[in-house]
């Protein structure tokens, strides 16, 4: 009998997963709840009014067409049952012989009080969608609002943390406001604020602080207030407020604080590290069930004694490598530990700007972030986004214009806490 694997999630690492254990024969079912990949990494573009929507997400059935033993289930997987080795959907009871589980992160608000309630995530098209309404909302009102202090207000915008997130947020909004200046000749574009929260002294903590140096510069001189060591206490609809006792009023708080693992309900209590990743041996597997992969955000793996930090390279070569290690058990070998082979680190800044790490050289400047651009580029699927996507980065980069500056509520479905959070600022603002 035909043996069945099955992945839960198409991210990064399960559509690699997916295709590559597609070569060993089994049968393959894909589980996840939307029908499309989103490439995440440009998902601040969308929040910052650069791309539409569809031009990061991808037909998961149309990546898969020519993989003939590779089924996809759209479904919400609602638990896992590892001793009967079956998944619960919302649907179905599907029983599996091998299971990966890249189901990925979600937003880690930190026991933050008012967080998770007033304040932007941006982990799927929805939500940045949302921040994209929300921001051109602001400059809507903004336009209209005779009250001083208010006006400044819904002209404050924070970013909460300084991780790659966070900077690239920060810069996208410095670009956006440059494309904005023509079609508000009423406003006094001295009076926007973008505000970059980092509750330690460095930015870009996972590269040489002398990186992170050059980013905190970079984004001061394109007019970001960084503020280092600025750790927040609390966030209400109109202010966030920091532990020195600093308050800063504002309407738009975009949180990219962290992440943690977005942990599927499981039939037995697994082994979890920091930000609630599962532990896994260096092989990827469980060591309860040696049947069960994990891989991605969702995974702590050690790595030459330190732990992966869950970028999508780390993902794309679990895949890989977890389809070697279940060829193994099919031959009746034992897996081999998973090697990360690292080909550098970049981050973009905006603006024309970047820095990146590969091996021992450090770069700055005008070549990481076209790397930057190039690197993505490649990666992003489909041959017809890809192209759509190089023709508004022309568009947007050589005529510093945001074509895509529309707002749409209703093509926008944020989760509750971003409804109450823009009734409450709503209220505060009248």
């Amino acid at each position: 009998m035909q043996k069945r694997a099955v992945i839960v999630g198409a991210g990064f690492g399960g559509m690699q997963a997916a295709q590559s254990l597609s070569k060993l024969g089994l049968e393959i079912l894909l589980i996840d709840r939307n029908n499309y990949n989103t490439f995440v990494p440009l998902l601040y573009q969308v929040a910052a009014a650069q791309l539409e929507p569809e031009k990061i997400a991808y037909p998961v059935r149309t990546v898969l067409r020519r993989s003939a033993n590779i089924r996809f289930l759209m479904a919400e997987v609602q638990h896992v049952n590892l001793s009967s080795q079956v998944i619960e959907t919302n649907g179905s009871v599907i029983p599996y012989d091998y299971l990966v589980l890249a189901t990925g992160s979600q937003t880690q608000f930190l026991g933050i009080p008012g967080a998770a309630q007033y304040s932007f995530s941006m982990r799927n098209l929805d939500e940045a969608v949302a921040i994209r309404n929300h921001v051109l909302q602001c400059f809507e009102q903004a336009n209209r609002e005779s009250d001083p202090g208010r006006r400044q207000q819904l002209l404050t915008f924070a970013v909460v943390g300084g991780g790659p997130t966070g900077v690239e947020l920060a810069g996208t909004l410095v670009e956006l406001k440059q494309s904005l200046v023509r079609d508000y000749p009423g406003l006094d574009f001295q009076q926007i604020r973008i505000v970059m929260l980092q509750a330690t002294d460095q930015l870009l903590a996972n590269l040489p602080a002398a990186l992170g140096r050059y980013t905190a510069k970079k984004l001061r001189k394109l007019g970001v207030e960084v503020q280092l060591g600025a750790r927040v206490s609390r966030v209400t609809p109109a202010a966030v407020h920091l532990h020195s006792g600093a308050i800063l009023p504002t309407a738009t708080v975009i949180w990219a604080a962290g992440l943690e693992a977005n942990r599927p309900s499981t039939s037995a209590e697994l082994k979890t590290a920091a930000k609630g990743k599962l532990v896994v041996q260096p092989t990827l597997q469980l060591e309860t069930h040696p049947n069960v992969y994990v891989i991605g955000d969702l995974a702590h793996v050690i790595h030459r004694g330190k732990p992966l930090t869950g970028v999508a390279p780390e993902a794309l070569q679990q895949g890989v490598a977890v389809a070697r290690n279940v060829g193994r058990q099919l031959k009746g070998k034992t897996p081999q530990p998973f090697s990360y082979l690292n080909k550098g680190r970049l981050a973009i800044i905006g603006c024309y700007a970047g820095v990146g790490q590969i091996g021992p050289i450090s770069l700055t400047g005008f070549l990481p972030w076209l790397m930057w651009l190039m690197v993505h580029l490649v990666y992003l699927p489909g041959f017809r986004s890809r192209l759509l996507v190089l023709l508004s980065w022309l568009h947007s980069y050589l005529l510093r214009d945001r074509p895509i500056r529309l707002i749409l509520n209703a093509a926008a479905k944020p989760s509750s806490h971003l409804v109450d959070n823009q009734l409450a600022l709503g209220q505060h603002l009248r």
